[in-house]
Protein backbone atom coordinates (compact mmCIF):
# COMPACT_ATOMS: atom_id res chain seq x y z
CA UNK A 1 0.00 0.00 0.00
CA UNK A 2 1.22 3.56 -0.89
CA UNK A 3 2.46 5.32 1.80
CA UNK A 4 0.05 8.56 1.75
CA UNK A 5 -2.86 6.13 1.94
CA UNK A 6 -1.84 5.04 5.40
CA UNK A 7 -1.23 8.35 7.45
CA UNK A 8 -4.45 9.24 7.55
CA UNK A 9 -5.52 5.98 8.90
CA UNK A 10 -3.24 6.28 11.52
CA UNK A 11 -3.90 9.23 12.55
CA UNK A 12 -7.41 8.47 12.89
CA UNK A 13 -6.81 5.29 15.19
CA UNK A 14 -4.36 7.69 17.53
CA UNK A 15 -7.20 10.07 17.49
CA UNK A 16 -9.52 6.93 18.96
CA UNK A 17 -6.42 5.88 21.38
CA UNK A 18 -6.47 9.17 22.56
CA UNK A 19 -10.48 9.67 23.67
CA UNK A 20 -10.35 6.35 25.03
CA UNK A 21 -9.47 6.95 28.49
CA UNK A 22 -12.07 10.33 28.45
CA UNK A 23 -14.83 7.65 27.33
CA UNK A 24 -14.16 5.35 29.56
CA UNK A 25 -13.84 8.60 32.93
CA UNK A 26 -17.38 9.18 31.70
CA UNK A 27 -18.85 5.67 31.60
CA UNK A 28 -17.47 5.33 35.37
CA UNK A 29 -19.09 9.06 36.84
CA UNK A 30 -22.43 7.83 34.82
CA UNK A 31 -22.64 4.89 36.75
CA UNK A 32 -22.18 6.65 40.07
CA UNK A 33 -24.62 9.32 39.52
CA UNK A 34 -27.28 6.76 38.53
CA UNK A 35 -28.69 4.72 41.92
CA UNK A 36 -28.96 1.14 41.95
CA UNK A 37 -32.07 -0.36 41.49
CA UNK A 38 -33.53 -2.36 44.38
CA UNK A 39 -33.76 -6.20 44.07
CA UNK A 40 -36.98 -7.60 42.82
CA UNK A 41 -36.98 -10.29 45.53
CA UNK A 42 -36.33 -7.37 48.23
CA UNK A 43 -39.04 -5.37 47.47
CA UNK A 44 -42.26 -5.34 49.97
CA UNK A 45 -44.96 -6.59 48.16
CA UNK A 46 -47.86 -5.16 47.13
CA UNK A 47 -50.91 -4.30 49.69
CA UNK A 48 -53.89 -6.51 50.19
CA UNK A 49 -56.85 -4.76 49.56
CA UNK A 50 -58.55 -3.57 52.59
CA UNK A 51 -55.42 -3.73 54.75
CA UNK A 52 -54.02 -0.38 55.79
CA UNK A 53 -50.33 0.58 54.13
CA UNK A 54 -47.30 1.38 56.10
CA UNK A 55 -48.07 4.86 55.88
CA UNK A 56 -51.78 4.46 57.49
CA UNK A 57 -50.73 2.29 60.32
CA UNK A 58 -48.21 5.08 61.29
CA UNK A 59 -50.83 7.65 61.12
CA UNK A 60 -52.86 5.01 63.35
CA UNK A 61 -50.41 5.45 65.83
CA UNK A 62 -49.31 8.50 66.04
CA UNK A 63 -52.28 10.60 68.40
CA UNK A 64 -54.06 13.84 66.99
CA UNK A 65 -52.71 17.23 67.46
CA UNK A 66 -55.12 19.12 70.80
CA UNK A 67 -57.27 21.24 69.52
CA UNK A 68 -56.00 25.01 69.55
CA UNK A 69 -57.07 26.62 73.12
CA UNK A 70 -59.62 29.21 72.98
CA UNK A 71 -58.82 32.68 74.03
CA UNK A 72 -58.87 33.90 77.84
CA UNK A 73 -59.58 37.02 78.81
CA UNK A 74 -56.41 38.15 79.71
CA UNK A 75 -55.30 37.58 76.01
CA UNK A 76 -57.95 39.27 74.48
CA UNK A 77 -57.53 42.66 76.94
CA UNK A 78 -55.58 44.98 74.81
CA UNK A 79 -52.36 45.92 76.71
CA UNK A 80 -52.54 48.81 78.74
CA UNK A 81 -56.27 48.41 79.89
CA UNK A 82 -56.78 47.75 83.74
CA UNK A 83 -58.22 44.06 84.71
CA UNK A 84 -61.30 44.09 85.88
CA UNK A 85 -61.49 43.58 90.28
CA UNK A 86 -62.26 39.87 90.95
CA UNK A 87 -66.34 39.55 91.44
CA UNK A 88 -67.33 38.18 94.46
CA UNK A 89 -68.66 34.51 94.43
CA UNK A 90 -70.05 34.07 97.80
CA UNK A 91 -71.70 35.91 100.33
CA UNK A 92 -68.83 35.98 102.32
CA UNK A 93 -66.34 36.91 99.91
CA UNK A 94 -68.95 40.01 98.71
CA UNK A 95 -69.26 41.35 102.35
CA UNK A 96 -65.16 40.98 102.92
CA UNK A 97 -65.03 42.87 99.80
CA UNK A 98 -67.76 45.68 100.98
CA UNK A 99 -65.82 46.35 104.32
CA UNK A 100 -62.56 46.58 102.50
CA UNK A 101 -64.09 49.37 100.67
CA UNK A 102 -65.97 51.16 103.51
CA UNK A 103 -62.50 51.32 104.83
CA UNK A 104 -61.39 54.40 102.76
CA UNK A 105 -64.84 56.19 103.17
CA UNK A 106 -65.62 59.56 104.70
CA UNK A 107 -68.08 60.30 106.82
CA UNK A 108 -70.77 61.76 103.87
CA UNK A 109 -69.77 58.78 101.34
CA UNK A 110 -70.85 56.13 104.46
CA UNK A 111 -74.18 58.16 104.97
CA UNK A 112 -74.83 58.15 101.22
CA UNK A 113 -73.68 54.17 101.50
CA UNK A 114 -76.75 54.10 104.19
CA UNK A 115 -78.88 55.54 102.53
CA UNK A 116 -78.42 53.71 99.94
CA UNK A 117 -78.53 49.88 100.99
CA UNK A 118 -82.26 51.66 103.25
CA UNK A 119 -84.22 49.15 105.52
CA UNK A 120 -82.38 45.77 104.98
CA UNK A 121 -85.37 43.94 105.72
CA UNK A 122 -85.27 40.21 106.32
CA UNK A 123 -81.97 39.85 103.84
CA UNK A 124 -79.03 38.86 105.55
CA UNK A 125 -76.52 40.48 103.19
CA UNK A 126 -78.37 43.61 103.47
CA UNK A 127 -78.24 43.54 107.05
CA UNK A 128 -74.35 42.60 107.49
CA UNK A 129 -74.12 45.39 104.53
CA UNK A 130 -75.58 47.98 106.78
CA UNK A 131 -73.84 46.28 110.19
CA UNK A 132 -70.77 47.08 108.60
CA UNK A 133 -71.35 50.84 107.42
CA UNK A 134 -73.15 51.48 110.87
CA UNK A 135 -69.52 50.57 112.40
CA UNK A 136 -67.55 52.79 110.90
CA UNK A 137 -68.62 55.68 111.92
CA UNK A 138 -67.93 55.14 115.36
CA UNK A 139 -71.08 57.00 116.95
CA UNK A 140 -72.36 55.04 119.98
CA UNK A 141 -76.38 55.36 118.58
CA UNK A 142 -75.02 53.44 115.28
CA UNK A 143 -72.64 51.05 117.12
CA UNK A 144 -75.69 49.69 119.00
CA UNK A 145 -77.69 49.29 116.11
CA UNK A 146 -74.74 47.39 114.09
CA UNK A 147 -74.44 44.99 116.86
CA UNK A 148 -78.20 44.18 117.12
CA UNK A 149 -77.80 43.76 113.40
CA UNK A 150 -75.23 41.38 113.53
CA UNK A 151 -76.23 39.69 116.26
CA UNK A 152 -79.76 38.96 113.51
CA UNK A 153 -77.46 37.36 111.02
CA UNK A 154 -75.84 35.27 113.50
CA UNK A 155 -79.11 33.81 114.96
CA UNK A 156 -80.20 33.62 111.24
CA UNK A 157 -81.10 29.70 109.72
CA UNK A 158 -81.33 31.40 106.09
CA UNK A 159 -79.46 29.87 103.67
CA UNK A 160 -77.29 32.99 102.55
CA UNK A 161 -76.40 33.01 106.19
CA UNK A 162 -74.90 30.11 106.82
CA UNK A 163 -71.35 31.61 105.62
CA UNK A 164 -71.93 34.85 106.93
CA UNK A 165 -72.95 33.71 110.40
CA UNK A 166 -68.76 33.07 111.86
CA UNK A 167 -67.88 36.46 110.52
CA UNK A 168 -70.85 38.26 112.19
CA UNK A 169 -70.48 36.84 115.78
CA UNK A 170 -66.47 38.02 115.04
CA UNK A 171 -67.69 41.65 114.07
CA UNK A 172 -70.31 41.29 117.04
CA UNK A 173 -67.75 40.60 119.46
CA UNK A 174 -65.75 43.18 118.56
CA UNK A 175 -68.32 45.24 118.99
CA UNK A 176 -68.83 44.57 122.25
CA UNK A 177 -65.32 45.51 123.02
CA UNK A 178 -65.39 48.29 121.05
CA UNK A 179 -69.01 49.56 123.30
CA UNK A 180 -67.10 48.51 126.82
CA UNK A 181 -64.05 51.00 125.83
CA UNK A 182 -66.33 53.36 124.98
CA UNK A 183 -68.09 53.18 127.98
CA UNK A 184 -65.21 52.97 129.92
CA UNK A 185 -63.71 55.93 128.07
CA UNK A 186 -66.83 58.15 128.92
CA UNK A 187 -67.04 57.06 133.08
CA UNK A 188 -63.14 58.23 133.04
CA UNK A 189 -64.22 61.41 130.90
CA UNK A 190 -67.22 62.59 133.38
CA UNK A 191 -65.02 61.53 136.43
CA UNK A 192 -62.90 64.09 135.30
CA UNK A 193 -64.81 66.51 134.59
CA UNK A 194 -66.51 66.27 138.05
CA UNK A 195 -62.68 66.27 139.17
CA UNK A 196 -61.82 69.64 137.72
CA UNK A 197 -65.47 70.65 139.11
CA UNK A 198 -64.19 70.03 142.56
CA UNK A 199 -60.73 71.74 142.07
CA UNK A 200 -62.59 74.96 140.61
CA UNK A 201 -65.10 74.85 143.72
CA UNK A 202 -61.92 74.52 146.07
CA UNK A 203 -59.96 77.15 144.51
CA UNK A 204 -63.24 79.56 144.92
CA UNK A 205 -63.28 79.59 148.05
CA UNK A 206 -59.77 79.52 148.75
CA UNK A 207 -60.12 83.13 146.76
CA UNK A 208 -63.02 84.07 149.07
CA UNK A 209 -61.13 82.99 152.70
CA UNK A 210 -58.43 84.95 151.42
CA UNK A 211 -59.91 88.23 150.62
CA UNK A 212 -61.76 88.02 153.81
CA UNK A 213 -58.42 87.06 155.47
CA UNK A 214 -57.10 90.95 153.99
CA UNK A 215 -60.28 93.19 154.95
CA UNK A 216 -59.75 91.58 158.56
CA UNK A 217 -55.85 92.52 158.77
CA UNK A 218 -55.73 96.40 159.55
CA UNK A 219 -53.43 98.54 157.36
CA UNK A 220 -50.07 99.71 158.72
CA UNK A 221 -50.52 103.69 159.45
CA UNK A 222 -48.35 105.82 156.52
CA UNK A 223 -44.79 107.26 157.46
CA UNK A 224 -45.32 110.82 159.22
CA UNK A 225 -48.98 110.20 159.62
CA UNK A 226 -50.92 110.63 163.02
CA UNK A 227 -52.37 108.04 164.51
CA UNK A 228 -56.02 108.54 165.52
CA UNK A 229 -57.38 109.41 169.14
Amino acid sequence: MHPDLRRPRLRRTATFLRTLPVLGLALVLAACATPPGAPADLLPPPPLPGTPGPDQSLQALIPPPPPPEPPTASRSTAPGTPAKPPVATSPLAAALLYADRLRTMGPGELAAEQALIGEPGTSAERQMQLALVLSQTHVPVDTARALGLLQRVAASNAPEAIELRPLARLLAGRLHEARRLEDQADRLAQQLRESQRRIDVLNDRLEAMRAIERSLTPRAPAPGARPLP
